[in-house]
């Protein structure tokens, strides 16, 4: 399995403003790759504007505010390409798309990292941050699992939340929650 780093990916929309999508980008020896499902803004934007940045953040809101529609985070200008960061992260890489990979349903955009930097100390994620992280790529795949395998996942995610959350952890769970509760009540 490649080692998969979840991030927060911003591409530009047309009118050259942020867009904040959470994603997991996977390592391909010094190359990292972006592989945004189609139909998605994501996908848009870096076909027009081949250049991102990943923002690494312990914000989980940001994470899990991008799979429920909150993606307005404050951001500073890229230093290196036409892009942005997030204001509040550790530490952040500016990329550009050397070649992408067609795919029917993930097309791949193999990016090399023309940018790093550090912004702060990373101290790590606590369980509850990673329960989050972990719940939001769950959120994101709720068409695709079966009902019974979400719930176990959940029940097993609320220990660490219940056991570890802060304020934060708590709002973003809640973000989560609301979204999973609306996916309930369709069925």
């Amino acid at each position: 399995m490649p080692k998969i780093v979840e991030t927060i990916v911003i591409t530009l929309d047309a009118d050259g403003a942020p867009y904040i999508a959470p994603l997991g980008l996977i390592a391909d020896g010094a190359h990292w790759v972006i592989a945004p499902f189609k139909p998605s803004r994501t996908l848009d934007n870096l076909t027009r504007h081949p250049f991102a940045t990943a923002s690494h953040t312990s914000d989980v809101r940001v994470i899990a505010g991008g799979v429920t529609g909150r993606r307005s985070w404050p951001t500073l200008a890229a230093k290196h390409i036409l892009g942005a960061r997030l204001t509040s992260c550790a530490s952040h890489w500016e990329l550009a798309v050397e070649r992408t990979i067609a795919d029917d349903q993930r097309p791949r955009f193999v990016c090399r990292v023309v940018h790093s930097e550090s912004h702060a100390p990373w101290e790590g994620f606590n369980r509850a941050q990673a329960a989050v992280i972990e719940c939001a790529v769950l959120v994101t795949r709720l068409h695709m699992l079966p009902p019974e395998k979400i719930e176990a996942e959940l029940k097993y995610l609320q220990i660490a939340i219940d056991k570890t959350a802060g304020p934060d952890e708590l709002e973003a769970w809640g973000w989560l929650m609301e979204k999973i509760a609306a996916w309930r009540q369709s069925k």
